[in-house]
């Protein structure tokens, strides 16, 4: 099983409209063959440091079976759509993809 964590910085005044597109693609997502888990979040002041918040990062929480599942996630007509939908609105993103020790 890997894990991933996908931080999206969307540009500002439009998180609202990410969040509701990324939402919709969801279920699509979990259906996938090898989705374990796929969630959307976001920063929740707490003021523990070294805390950085940031209100126009959502930070997704994946986990998949494997690289090859997460690559054909990455391919995925639903996921193509998805990056046509929010291309406009998206500033920047990282991604890690962990496995555990």
């Amino acid at each position: 099983m890997i894990s991933v964590i996908a931080s999206i910085h969307v540009k500002d005044g439009q998180l609202d409209k990410f969040i509701e597109i990324f939402k919709s693609n969801v279920p699509a997502v979990l259906g996938e063959k090898g989705c374990i888990e796929y969630i959307p979040t976001v920063d929740m002041p707490t003021e523990l440091p070294p805390q950085e918040v940031d209100k126009n990062v959502v930070t997704i929480i994946e986990k998949w079976r494997s690289v090859e599942d997460l690559m054909a996630h990455l391919s995925s007509v639903h996921m193509l759509e998805y990056k046509e939908k929010t291309n406009d609105i998206v500033e920047s993103m990282t991604v890690k993809v962990l496995t555990e020790v």
